[in-house]
C-alpha cells in the first residue's frame, strides 16, 4: 500500500516540474500574484463545491496558516522565481526543501534527523545542479531570495499538514480544496492592490492557467496532501525532486534537447538520492537510521481516502 501511495503521491511533483515552462512560454509576464491567483482559488472553490464539506471549530485558522503556507506564500513566490531565474537555478534552490524539511520535521513532528536522511538529500541537491545548472546561468538577488523563501514556506507547509492531519470524514479533495481556497483567498487583496490584472490574456494564457489549476492544483494537490497525511515527512520531500527531473525530461522529449554527460550524471545521482531516501537506512548505531515513532504511526485524525 505504501508504495502505491508514494507512487501517486509522486505524481504531483512529477506535473509541477510542467510549471517552469507554462509559467515562461504561456502566461503573461510580470504577474506572479495573479498566476498564483488563478492557480488556486478556482481549484479550490471547485473541490469544496464537489465535496460540499466546510472547516470547523479550529480547523478554520488552521486551514488560513496552512493556505498560506503552502499556497498563498508559496504560489506567487515559485512564479516570481521562475521570472526572475533561469529555470536551472530556480530548481537548484527548490531542491533544498527536503533538508529544511527534514530540519523542521525533528523539531516539530519528533522525526529522527539522520545522516541517512541528510546525506541523500544533500545529493539530491547536487545531482539537480549537475542536471539543471549550466555556465550561462546568472543569479538574481530578488529571484534567488524568492526561491529560498518558496522552499522554506513550502517545507513548513508540508510538516505543519503532517503535524495536524487532516479531520475525520474530509476527504483529500476536500481538504485540498480548503487550503487552495484559503491560499487563493489570502492572495486576493495583494493581487489586487500591488498588481492588478493583465491588460490583454490571450488563448495559451488561459489554456495555461487551467492546465496549472486544474491539474497543477486540485489533482496534483489532491495526491500531495494525501501522502502527506501517512507518510514520514522527510522522505515525502525527496518526491519533489522528480520536478526538475520532469522539467529536464520535457525539454529533451519535446524541445530535441540532448543531455551532456555531467547532466547524465546528475540525473543518476538524484534518482538514487531519491530512492535511497525512501528506504529507511541503517538500523545500526547512534546515527543510524531507526524509524522515528512519527515514522511508524498515522495519526488518528489521518484519514486516507
Amino acid at each position: 500500500m505504501n508504495l502505491r501511495l508514494i507512487l501517486a503521491t509522486a505524481t504531483a511533483p512529477i506535473v509541477w516540474g510542467t510549471t517552469y515552462a507554462v509559467t515562461t512560454e504561456l502566461l503573461p509576464p510580470g504577474h506572479p500574484l495573479f498566476a498564483g491567483l488563478m492557480r488556486a482559488l478556482p481549484a479550490g472553490l471547485v473541490a469544496i463545491a464537489l465535496t460540499r464539506v466546510l472547516p470547523r471549530g479550529d480547523w478554520w485558522w488552521k486551514t488560513l496558516v496552512l493556505g498560506a503556507l503552502n499556497i498563498g506564500m508559496f504560489f506567487p513566490l515559485l512564479f516570481l522565481t521562475a521570472e526572475r531565474l533561469p529555470g536551472g537555478v530556480a530548481a537548484t534552490l527548490g531542491a533544498i526543501q527536503p533538508l529544511a524539511v527534514a530540519a523542521l520535521a525533528a523539531g516539530l513532528l519528533g522525526e529522527r534527523v539522520t545522516s541517512w536522511r541528510i546525506g541523500w538529500g544533500v545529493m539530491g541537491v547536487v545531482g539537480v545542479a549537475l542536471v539543471v545548472l549550466g555556465p550561462a546561468a546568472r543569479l538574481d538577488l530578488v529571484g534567488v531570495l524568492a526561491g529560498l523563501g518558496g522552499a522554506l514556506s513550502m517545507a513548513f507547509g508540508v510538516v505543519l499538514s503532517k503535524k495536524w492531519g487532516r479531520p475525520a470524514g474530509v476527504s483529500a479533495m476536500g481538504y485540498a480544496g480548503w487550503l487552495l481556497t484559503a491560499g487563493g483567498l489570502v492572495l486576493a487583496i495583494p493581487t489586487l492592490v500591488f498588481e492588478g490584472l493583465p491588460a490583454e490574456l490571450s488563448g495559451a494564457a488561459y489554456g495555461g492557467y487551467l492546465w496549472l489549476g486544474l491539474v497543477g492544483g486540485l489533482i496534483a494537490y489532491t495526491l500531495w496532501f494525501r501522502g502527506i497525511g501517512v507518510l514520514p515527512a522527510a522522505p515525502t520531500a525527496m518526491l519533489g525532486i522528480l520536478s526538475p527531473l520532469t522539467a529536464t525530461a520535457l525539454g529533451v522529449l519535446v524541445l530535441g534537447e540532448r543531455l551532456s554527460w555531467v547532466q547524465g550524471l546528475g540525473v543518476a545521482v538524484a534518482i538514487t538520492a531519491l530512492l535511497a531516501s525512501q528506504l529507511p537506512g541503517p538500523r545500526s548505531g547512534p546515527y543510524g537510521g531507526r524509524p522515528s515513532r512519527a515514522d511508524r504511526t498515522i495519526s488518528s485524525a489521518t484519514v486516507p481516502s
